[in-house]
């Protein structure tokens, strides 16, 4: 299942999705969700593959955000 990851520049937050899941958080901790999500890739090798749909996103975003300085 696909992730997206958007961030909204007046609440300095970013928000993650997949399915009917969303969480949001402070843009600050966008480090800590990769480390977090790499770290469920370790733990949990028969799901990696839905790990790695988190990271994409979050690499996407971080991406975006280096683009816009």
């Amino acid at each position: 299942m696909k992730t997206t990851a958007t961030y909204d520049s007046a609440a300095g937050t970013f928000t993650l999705e997949k399915g009917i899941w969303r969480g949001t958080f402070p843009i600050v901790d966008l480090q800590k969700w990769f480390h977090f999500y790499r770290q469920q890739m370790e733990r949990y090798p028969a799901h990696a593959g839905s790990y790695a749909e988190d990271v994409k996103a979050l690499e996407a975003l971080a991406a975006e955000l280096r683009g816009r300085q």
